[in-house]
């Protein structure tokens, strides 16, 4: 896969830099989404020179590309995971910050369009996330 993203960013014009590279294998080689100072931690052993901002810009550039998924979370803080084919929701815990996601099987075009006819808003793509209490969580 990282091959793959890697020959993307060729594809598309952009520059592949050591740095760029790094950010993202330590981001399509995790098992769990990170936050970007995750990413920089990882991304930072295959590449000494990586520096935060690279990792911002980087991460941006592979949201856009549609490799990575920007999941929201608390506080206006935010994570990333690679994208996969299927289209997934996240449960996100805001006790302990755990993020599990969900497949979308629920079929949300009813909503999205009577949401669409009543405002009039063209609606591209979506984002669920349920915020609440994971199990472990609820017990303390």
């Amino acid at each position: 896969m990282v091959d793959e993203v890697l020959e993307l960013l060729r594809e598309r014009g952009h520059r592949l830099t050591k740095p760029r590279e790094a950010v993202a294998r330590a981001l399509l080689e995790a098992e769990d989404w990170l936050r970007p100072e995750q990413v920089w931690e990882v991304a930072h052993h295959y590449c000494p020179s990586v520096g935060l901002v690279t990792v911002y810009r980087t991460l941006a550039l592979l949201e856009e590309l549609g490799v990575a998924r920007r999941i929201h979370l608390a506080h206006g803080c935010h994570g990333y995971a690679p994208a996969e084919m299927h289209h997934g929701h996240h449960l996100v815990c805001r006790s302990c910050n755990q993020v599990l996601e969900f497949l979308g099987t629920e079929d949300l075009a009813p909503l999205i369009a009577q949401v669409s006819r009543r405002t009039g808003f063209v609606v591209e793509e979506h984002l669920l996330e349920l915020v609440g209490r994971c199990p472990a969580c609820q017990q303390t």
